[in-house]
């Protein structure tokens, strides 16, 4: 039950980036803050007034912000001042089903290599055939067992 509740989040979850994954939202080089103050006309020291805050406070927000300094927090009080909403997420390169899976091959040609290593020197090699379908089957056991099996391994 729990591993079917985890299969239906991922893939609800990739469903969801799926939509912005592909999406190429380029920054702007001075920032979202002052592109947006400046195209709605906002000197800083309006912004700062609607955010109740003094006007060196905006610009070393808008500073902060290109070089990844700031805060979610301050993002969102400069969004709101401007009625605005920050976005934030954190979206996979891939789908979240791809990443556990590439994690997964990593860990069962590690554990297989090791194997097949041994069974050579003892003269007991299997064929690739058969080598294959282990590969197989010892990914989708970590795939259908605790997800942190997939991380604990290095």
């Amino acid at each position: 039950m729990v591993a079917t509740h985890a299969a239906l989040a991922i893939k609800s979850l990739d469903k969801r980036f799926a939509a912005i994954r592909d999406a190429r939202i380029a920054t702007p080089p001075r920032g979202w803050l002052r592109a947006i103050r400046e195209a709605l006309g906002l000197s800083t020291r309006q912004l700062a007034e609607r955010m109740g805050a003094a006007p060196s406070r905006v610009t070393t927000l808008e500073k902060a912000e290109v070089t990844g300094g700031t805060t979610l927090r301050s993002l969102r009080e400069a969004a709101e001042a401007m009625d605005c909403t920050l976005v934030y997420a954190i979206v996979p390169k891939t789908t979240l089903e791809a990443i556990r899976r590439e994690r997964a091959a990593i860990i069962a040609e590690r554990e297989l290599s090791s194997l097949h290593h041994t069974m050579r020197l003892e003269n007991q090699a299997v064929g690739r055939e058969e080598l294959e379908e282990e590969r197989q089957r010892l990914i989708d056991d970590l795939l259908t067992g605790s997800p942190r099996r997939l991380w604990e391994a290095q």
